[in-house]
C-alpha cells in the first residue's frame, strides 16, 4: 500500500484585509445575493469573477418549481462570461451567501457541479482561477479550482 497526502494551502484574510480588487470583487459577489431568486431554499447565493481584461462578471443562483431547473450563482457568472467574453480567462472568482437570517457568519463553498464547472474554465486557458469564500467571520482564499476538487476530472481525463 501507498499513502498519498494532498496538502491545499487556504489563506484566511478578514474582509479590511483583502487587497482593493479583492476586496472589491467580494463586495460585488455581497450584491449579486439580491439578485438571486430563491423563493424555495431561501438561500441566496452571489459569485463575481474577475476576467484576465479586469471586466467583472456577476451572477445569483436562480430557483425554479421544476427541480433542478434553477442554476447556481457561480455557474450564471461562468455561463455568463464564457458566452460574452470567450477569449478572456477567469483569474479570481468570489463567492458569498445570505438566508433569511442575513450573511453567513462562515464561508460558503460551491457545490460539485460548480466546481466541476470551475476546473473545467481552468483546464480550457489552462490558468488557475483564484477562489474567494466569504463569510462574516473572514474570508477563505485558494490559489485554484484544484483546492476545491483534488482529484479532478478534465478533458485530459478521458484520453
Amino acid at each position: 500500500m501507498k499513502e498519498i497526502n494532498i496538502n491545499i494551502r487556504v489563506e484566511h484574510y478578514q474582509l479590511d484585509e483583502l487587497n482593493t480588487a479583492d476586496r472589491e470583487l467580494v463586495e460585488r459577489a455581497l450584491e449579486a445575493t439580491n439578485g438571486a431568486y430563491a423563493p424555495y431554499s431561501n438561500f441566496y447565493v452571489g459569485a463575481a469573477l474577475r476576467l484576465a481584461d479586469g471586466t467583472i462578471v456577476t451572477g445569483a443562483n436562480q430557483e425554479n418549481a421544476a427541480f433542478p431547473s434553477g442554476t447556481c450563482a457561480e455557474r450564471t457568472a461562468i455561463f455568463a462570461a464564457q458566452a460574452n467574453y470567450p477569449d478572456q480567462s477567469v483569474s479570481t472568482l468570489a463567492i458569498a451567501a445570505r438566508n433569511t437570517g442575513g450573511l453567513l457568519d462562515e464561508p460558503v463553498s460551491p457545490c460539485g457541479a460548480c466546481r466541476q464547472v470551475i476546473l473545467g474554465v481552468e483546464d480550457r486557458y489552462k490558468k488557475p482561477i483564484r477562489v474567494l469564500l466569504y463569510g462574516k467571520k473572514g474570508v477563505y482564499s485558494l490559489q485554484s479550482a484544484k483546492d476545491l476538487l483534488p482529484f479532478s476530472f478534465v478533458d485530459d481525463s478521458m484520453k
